[in-house]
């Protein structure tokens, strides 16, 4: 078993979930169930795969995880984009937030074996 909070990949993860949480408090009451609640979950989703992952037995349980939390990420990365158009978040913010995790990720995934 790998320990998850040594990865950071993982401490990218759960950085920019609590970035959600607290950018998605200012978005309207009417998105509450919307984009609010999904925006959140596919940012948590990101660093609990990776944990889950590590948890696993083997590298290609790990690396599984791994390619989950880069849906979860793009997935994010698509509600970025929606929420800049509706100009839920502005410009400076979308470019801070945006990808922030995908390509730490990808790093990751290409260094575990098969």
């Amino acid at each position: 078993m790998r320990d998850f909070k040594r990865y950071k990949v993982w401490e990218q993860g759960h950085s920019i979930t609590l970035k959600m949480y607290r950018k998605t408090q200012t978005f309207p009451k009417s998105e509450e169930f919307g984009m609010k609640s999904q925006m959140r979950r596919a940012a948590y989703s990101i660093p609990s795969n990776i944990a889950e992952g590590c948890g696993r037995e083997s590298d290609a349980e790990l690396k599984r995880f791994l390619i989950i939390s880069q849906g979860s990420a793009s997935e994010l990365e698509y509600f970025l984009i929606l929420a800049k158009d509706l100009e839920y978040i502005n410009e400076q913010d979308y470019i801070v937030l945006d990808n922030e995790v995908n390509r730490s990720i990808n790093n990751l995934v290409n260094k575990i074996k098969h």
